[in-house]
């Protein structure tokens, strides 16, 4: 319970300061059950726990307002599985986790895809005990959308994602997806690298950063409406300028050596935190 407190306290006070930052719709975290935190502090986790001073897992979820009795779907977990080692824990009792990942079926073995969901279905064997028995279907845009039965899960989750998706310009088919999947009231919970306010989604290309009113603009006119902004994952001290994108920060540091303490300094990107969603009606 104590944890708890802390961190909500810490995540209002987040919240609260983004208000003299941003005109946008903010909301205050709603409260998770103590098993959000047991699953975060998980021992098991190991080195994953290491990223959790930047991409404060429990204010984002609670944010989105996560039940452990939700049936939750992850776009694109990858091979990492770095949120999935918090919600499938949280989940397996009550509801029930949903990972959409690469194809791993009739393609091409030595592509990325490939390698990355091979790695992802050998985590999930391997933690089976912790895990519990994860779904997992084959999400790949734009030959791949099916994320399941129309009007059938609470909560669709991306992190980190949309910016590949817009440069490789199938966001729309990925929004659609998760549109027709949701149940009318289900949440949309997008985290998200956050470029300059003066740079347009065309000109952030390839950096790995997206114009945050413009996104939303992009997931409105998908269907959704946004219903709160968080400033939970802001970063103040990322330049967003950096050589070689968002890549230049830490974890990926893609220049290795150089000027490494400098990155580090920073840290993780500057990043929105928007929850989205799919009207009733």
């Amino acid at each position: 319970m104590l944890l708890r407190a802390l961190r909500t306290t810490a995540a209002l006070k987040t919240v609260l300061a983004g208000l003299t930052l941003s005109a946008a719709v903010i909301a205050t975290p709603s409260l998770a059950d103590d098993a959000l935190a047991k699953s975060i502090a998980d021992e098991r986790r190991g080195a994953m726990a290491q990223r959790d001073v930047y991409r404060h897992p429990y204010e984002t979820l609670t944010f989105f307002g996560i039940k452990p009795t939700d049936t939750v779907i992850e776009l694109w977990p990858g091979s990492g599985a770095w949120y999935s080692s918090i919600l499938a824990p949280y989940l397996k009792a009550e509801g029930k986790f949903i990972a959409a990942n690469f194809k791993v079926t009739d393609v091409d073995e030595n592509s990325y895809y490939y390698k990355s969901g091979s790695k992802f279905l050998s985590k999930l064997d391997s933690n089976k005990d912790w895990w519990g028995d994860v779904a997992v279907v084959e999400f790949q845009p734009p030959a791949t959308t099916n994320l399941g039965a129309d009007n059938s899960v609470d909560m669709v989750l991306t992190f980190r994602n949309l910016h590949g998706w817009h440069r490789d310009g199938f966001e729309a088919d990925v929004l659609a997806a998760a549109f027709a999947v949701l149940k009318p009231g289900g949440v949309l919970g997008v985290v998200q690298h956050r470029g300059p306010d003066n740079k347009t989604n065309e000109q952030l290309k390839g950096s790995g950063y997206l114009n945050q009113a413009e996104l939303i603009g992009v997931i409105e006119r998908a269907g959704f409406k946004l219903d709160a902004t968080s400033e939970v994952n802001a970063n103040a001290k990322d330049t967003k300028d950096h050589p070689k994108g968002v890549w230049t920060l830490p974890p990926v540091l893609r220049l290795k050596d150089q000027d490494k303490a400098k990155y580090m300094a920073i840290g993780e990107s500057d990043r929105m935190t928007l929850k989205f969603i799919k009207p009733a009606k």
